[in-house]
């Protein structure tokens, strides 16, 4: 059903759907306002008046003084000229005179969440440059009960969350002695280069213990910016996608012309930050595209963690072929290398993804007939958008297939960037996708992206940034694409683990790995914090036993795995028989668990695990069929969860290896941690 409005008609006016209530005003002397966000009409809303949209421009930036990209001049211009109602999604239109900039905002309900877009159209007639274009604003009521939410990343350490004080963060300087102005102190983090997740995570939660709480990620993999800003008596979250200040990103409208903000999801949620995360967590579900072969869930091995480490070759790939179907994997990826000579550099030689024949005794299509005859599909890694700077195709494609900066190709580590935007640089990767499907019958691609190449490339675009916005675009549409030609093909997203790790493209992938870790008593707080950044069904967490290990360090190290998406990896054949059959208990109830495990929420008992902390605790919640995971790094201890009151735990991994101790403060489960590293996981009834 389509409803519409006027501008002369009531200046407020509400838009429902199931778990969301939003209200917004508008006048004659003030943009559009998001004045109410809850999950119902009786509930109790998290926003406070404030405007939906910012827009920045050369000639005119903030209206106030201040640091954020709050109250800029255009967006305080804009006045209302009309809404309209499109089944889950709202339109509100706005229009500024001055510029000629016309401004419709979408509102789109998904799941308990919403994503917001913003279109940006030049209807005046002379040249408009866009700045910066907001995501979403949402003001919330500064009660001083709040915590704010953020997560840190690198390569091998990514995901450690902090939670802090919102006051401690952003301190009173008390405004009504300054005549009621707003602080220009800010928390900000913002994204570095063309990794989207490679200092920060794209997500935040603004928690309240009393009240409703606010979630928010930043859907794109190009340059990203949030804050957090006192405006008065309300704290205002920014969202926003890349902009001038923060990534040169400029982009030019000719009279005609449109541009459309990155999107932005939101949650509200009833609760604190279990529950924001909850909510988060259904988002996610409901903006991916899922197919009926992603919802196989299928256990995947892959050669490269710990093992061969990009070295493959027939001989050292059939063993552990037979091992990983042993171990109950159900595809084979045979990861980095298998396009490179064994004399030179297999890194600065990539780009044509044609076989190394001296590599597989028979060919690579003997390699691949082992997995199909031991009951597995195959799979092959690429890095599609590097092309080594002495690889064929640096030589063959144009120059305008490259990123570019000031006429030069940008070279970063021995590797050149593929531009998706242009034809020559798409057309080389559908005819690679393509071939190796027919040929070879791949299912499954891992997805790599090793380097940061900086802010983005300056051809066809007013600045880098937003080159790289529209490369990471065009991205998202070539997986896209490559998935409705070969619908039974899945597609991995890395980026040297979690280093690109956000909903641009996991919208459309079907895996995430979470990290290149390699030490498994480290990979324990990635696996744990993973769900909070990516869904538990993507979350690729790596589980790789090792002969060396003793049966609990083996438990440990499979503990990470079936906690999201199991990635085996490892000498399986190695393993003693105990060990194997620990390997083999996971993988059985991952199996199992692993349809329950996607409709669940994660839950922390024990908080976000630090970095460094002795136990880690993880809850996939899904009611009844929920799992907890119990990682020891120190010394044996008394771990009380009282968030479990009233709940029974049974262990049900590893069976092999004697249980942990369970007793009840109250009605609260304690469970005896012995020394670690050791690991259990429970169902939780």
């Amino acid at each position: 059903m389509t409803s519409t409005a006027r501008p002369d008609e009531d200046p407020a006016f509400e838009w429902t759907r199931p778990g969301l209530h939003l209200r917004f005003d508008h006048g004659h002397d003030r943009p559009v306002r998001l004045v109410r966000l809850a999950t119902g009409p009786d509930a109790t809303s998290v926003a406070a008046p404030w405007a939906i949209v910012d827009v920045y421009t050369p000639g005119e930036h903030r209206a106030r003084n201040n640091q954020s990209l709050l109250h800029s001049g255009a967006g305080q211009r804009l006045r209302y000229t009309g809404h309209e109602s499109l089944g889950d999604e709202l339109r509100v239109r706005q229009h500024d005179p001055q510029t000629g900039l016309e401004v419709t905002s979408a509102f789109r309900a998904a799941g308990p969440g919403l994503q917001i877009r913003h279109t940006v159209r030049n209807t005046s007639e002379r040249e408009v440059v866009l700045l910066s274009v907001s995501s979403a604003l949402v003001a919330v009521p500064d009660d001083g009960g709040h915590e704010l939410l953020w997560g840190e990343s690198e390569w091998l350490a990514e995901g450690r969350w902090h939670q802090r004080p919102l006051a401690e963060l952003l301190p009173d300087i008390h405004p009504e002695l300054h005549g009621g102005q707003y602080s220009r102190g800010l928390f900000s983090l913002t994204s570095h280069g063309s990794w989207s997740s490679g200092s920060f995570l794209p997500t935040g939660v603004l928690a309240s213990a009393d009240g409703p709480s606010l979630a928010w990620q930043v859907e794109t993999s190009a340059g990203w910016h949030w804050e957090a800003a006192l405006t008065g008596g309300t704290v205002t979250v920014g969202v926003h996608g890349a902009t001038d200040m923060h990534h040169q990103f400029a982009a030019r409208l000719a009279p005609g012309e449109e541009f459309t903000s990155v999107p932005a999801g939101l949650c509200v949620a009833d609760g604190g930050r279990d529950a924001a995360f909850a909510a988060l967590t259904g988002y996610r579900r409901a903006i991916r595209g899922l197919r009926a072969v992603d919802a196989r869930l299928p256990v995947v091995y892959n050669d490269f963690m710990n093992t061969l480490m990009g070295w493959p070759t027939t001989e050292r790939l059939l063993p552990l072929i037979e091992s990983a179907a042993e171990a109950g994997a159900e595809y084979f990826c045979i990861d980095a290398g298998w396009f490179a000579a064994l004399k030179g550099s297999w890194w600065t030689n990539a780009g044509d993804w044609f076989e190394a024949p001296e590599r597989f005794t028979g060919g690579l299509v003997s390699v691949i007939d082992a997995i199909r005859a031991n009951g597995m599909r195959p799979g092959l890694w690429l890095e599609p958008e590097a092309v080594g700077v002495e690889s064929p195709a640096a030589r063959r494609l144009p120059d305008e297939a490259f990123f570019q900066r000031f006429g030069e190709r940008v070279s970063e580590a021995g590797h050149f960037q593929l531009d998706l935007r242009h034809p020559a640089a798409r057309a080389h990767l559908d005819e690679t996708v393509d071939r190796l499907v027919n040929e070879f019958g791949i299912g499954f691609f891992k997805l790599d992206y090793n380097t940061n190449t900086g802010l983005g490339t300056d051809v066809d675009a007013a600045g880098p940034g937003a080159g790289l916005l529209g490369h990471t675009r065009a991205l998202r549409d070539w997986l896209r694409d490559a998935q409705a030609r070969h619908p039974e093909l899945l597609f991995e997203n890395c980026g040297s683990g979690g280093m690109r790790m956000d909903y641009n493209i996991l919208s459309v992938a079907h895996l995430q790995s979470t990290s290149d870790q390699q030490d498994f008593r480290a990979y324990a707080p990635i696996a744990a914090a993973a769900p909070a950044s990516v869904l538990p069904e993507q979350a690729g967490n790596w589980a790789y036993p090792a002969a060396s290990m003793s049966l609990e360090e083996t438990a440990f190290a499979m503990t990470a795995g079936v906690m999201g998406r199991i990635y085996l990896s490892g000498f399986l054949g190695e393993l003693g028989a105990e060990q194997s059959a620990l390997v083999r208990e996971a993988v059985a109830l991952h199996k199992d668990r692993r349809h329950r495990i996607a409709e669940s929420h994660p839950a922390w008992p024990l908080g976000l695990p630090g970095w460094d902390d002795d136990v880690i605790a993880l809850q996939l919640d899904a009611g009844s069929e929920s799992l907890l995971a119990l990682w020891s790094r120190g010394g044996a201890a008394a771990i009380a969860l009282p968030g479990l009151r009233g709940r029974t735990l049974e262990q049900v991994y590893p069976a092999a290896l004697p249980p942990w101790a369970i007793r009840t403060d109250g009605d609260a489960p304690v469970v005896e941690v012995p020394a670690g590293p050791a690991a259990r996981i429970f169902a939780v009834l």
